[in-house]
């Protein structure tokens, strides 16, 4: 680094005494890229932060006043600019919780990693009287039979959307003022996330642990198969979108120019076919423009704001053949999770109390794991309009020659945006050397582990000066078994879900993290493979769903497996072998 060069970005997070370990595992899932001030002043500190921390208090972990600093708590910390999880805190889940550890709890939500720091147990972490209150929102979440109260989030979000006002004739006040009318809805939503994700492993562990009782522990991911989710519902849509394209010449050869083109060549077309396909994207977008890369980001551009990326998908599908639709796939993954459950059924026969606790497993794992990913569609709904009211405000002062381009207004603070609108002349500097820095942390590879001490910039490896040694011909890799099953294909590393265009029917899909986004990638894929990824995460629950091979937690793997080669994954095993280059 230069002498100029800041060693911090200004963003970043104090650690405190009380809770020292955060992780990008998970993480990196979630928060793949650096996130805004504006997001991480309106959506992490004020709405997930206090979202975390009531869900934990409902639950059991801890008190209000065990919190650092509970009035306004800093759950999700940043360094470098990005965003990283709460090992120490979560850990007491495991030291808390009847019959877990808090090691357990680090392989169900995190990455399993040879530099993550052992649990440091302290006095005050023991407690009788939250080890009880946790039991009992453990019987609850193995008992229960529905979440009524995802269903209410969920309307009250297509409400949300379907109500929105026409932004452009809204007030600069009016608009500052329904972007932070959003704030407390966000919490409220992440709130159940939070509540419905901390218990979402109780169940599959359960499974885990009969599985391994009765001498097969890989049965439990095929338990787990065909589980429906939220994410996965703009795929199906996806894939009704690409068979009309592929039933229509006039729009197949608008996808021909290139998903940069399509919108515009069907716009000046007087074809019903382009008519009819506009007015059924047009609908797409209604019920799911809200997801984006690094969605959680009010930054980021959703399909909404760019549908680029949404046709680039819907193009890959228009290309795949009738054998990848992804209902038949899910038909077939119920079918084999079917199977399964009556093996273990057979299995357990005459032990009362073991098939009890197996179909109370089951039960739980499929609410819970489907509830989880309906609790974050519904957040993503609400940062979505928070998102595009914030946009609004950012075209406005483009218009106005404040800022020169829309992205820059996501530099601000949630103090800083009256004075944007009132005075803004002593803030475009600053903005425009903050998106400077910002721009720079996205070539920046963050540190794994934070442990005690804020970690500098210069601490942080530089993407384009790391190497490694490419895998060769028979090579096995290892990560974590996600998503059951053999499959054989052409490796395709993609790093950016909004570029697939390198991506074929009939590949397998080689990526640093799967967000929602890249949902819709899986469907032409037949496996599978991540950098990062615990028991839980988005690629194991979708591939699951869709009934594709899954391996998760292969480190570097985007950066090891060679482009092109022929890989054979193998979802049950956690395995990836290079057959030939």
């Amino acid at each position: 680094m230069t002498e100029n060069t800041p060693t911090t970005w200004f963003g970043d997070s104090e650690i405190g005494e009380r809770f020292p370990a955060w992780t990008r595992g998970n993480a990196a899932d979630v928060f793949p890229d650096p996130f805004s001030p504006l997001g991480q002043d309106l959506v992490l500190k004020q709405a997930m932060c206090h979202g975390l921390r009531d869900a934990y208090i409902d639950i059991g972990v801890l008190d209000w006043d065990e919190f650092e600093n509970p009035e306004a708590p800093d759950l999700f910390k940043m360094f470098g600019g990005y965003v990283y999880n709460p090992l120490s805190l979560t850990r007491l889940l495991g030291a808390r919780m009847p019959g877990v550890t808090p090691e357990a709890i680090d392989l169900a939500f995190f990455d399993d990693r040879d530099d993550v720091p052992a649990y440091e147990a302290q006095p005050w972490h023991e407690s009788e009287r939250h080890e009880a209150k946790l039991a009992g929102s453990m019987g609850w979440a193995m008992s229960t039979d529905a979440l009524p109260e995802l269903d209410a989030d969920k309307a009250f979000a297509e409400k949300l959307r379907h109500s929105r006002p026409d932004l452009g004739e809204l007030t600069d006040s009016a608009l500052l003022a329904r972007a932070r009318s959003l704030v407390p809805v966000i919490q409220g939503f992440f709130e159940n996330a939070m509540r419905i994700s901390s218990l979402a492993s109780l169940g599959p562990g359960a499974l885990g642990a009969l599985c391994e009782a009765v001498g097969d522990p890989s049965l439990s991911i095929r338990l787990l198969a065909g589980i429906d989710v939220d994410s996965a519902a703009p795929s199906h849509a996806m894939w009704d979108l690409g068979r009309v394209a592929a039933a229509s010449d006039v729009i197949r050869a608008a996808f021909d120019a290139g998903p940069d083109e399509v919108l515009d060549r069907l716009a000046a077309s007087d074809s019903d076919d382009a008519r009819d396909f506009l007015a059924r994207f047009d609908q797409f977008l209604l019920a799911y423009g809200a997801r984006a890369q690094n969605e959680y980001d009010v930054i980021s551009a959703s399909w909404e704001v760019k549908p680029r990326i949404a046709l680039a998908a819907i193009d890959l599908m228009r290309r795949s053949d009738e054998s990848q639709t992804p209902q038949v796939r899910h038909e077939a993954s119920v079918a084999e999770r079917d199977r399964v459950a009556a093996i273990m059924r057979e299995k357990l026969a005459g032990d009362a109390e073991a098939i009890g606790t197996f179909e109370a497993a089951m039960q739980s794992s499929r609410l819970f794991l489907s509830g989880r990913e309906r609790a974050k569609t519904n957040v993503v709904i609400a940062i979505n309009e928070l998102r595009v009211t914030l946009r609004e405000f950012g075209r406005r002062l483009v218009e106005r020659g404040v800022i020169d381009q829309i992205e820059k207004v996501f530099m601000a603070t949630n103090d800083e945006l009256s004075l944007l609108r009132h005075d803004p002349e002593p803030l475009t500097m600053v903005l425009d050397q903050r998106w400077t820095q910002f721009r720079s942390l996205f070539d920046r590879e963050p540190v794994f582990i934070v442990n005690h001490r804020v970690p500098g910039l210069d601490e942080m490896t530089q993407r384009n000066g790391l190497s490694v040694t490419q895998a060769a011909v028979g090579d096995v890799l290892t990560g974590a078994a996600g998503s059951g099953g053999v499959a054989t294909g052409r490796a395709r590393v993609i790093l950016d879900a909004a570029d697939p265009m390198a991506l074929e029917p009939g590949d397998v899909l080689i990526a640093p993290q799967t967000d929602p986004s890249w949902v819709p990638l899986f469907v032409p894929a037949v496996a599978v493979v991540v950098n990062v990824g615990a028991l839980g995460s988005h690629a194991m629950i979708v591939s699951r769903e869709l009934g594709i091979p899954c391996v998760a937690s292969v480190a570097d793997a985007t950066r090891l497996i060679p482009d092109g080669a022929t890989v054979e994954v193998d979802g049950s095993a956690g395995t990836v072998r290079i057959v030939a280059l």
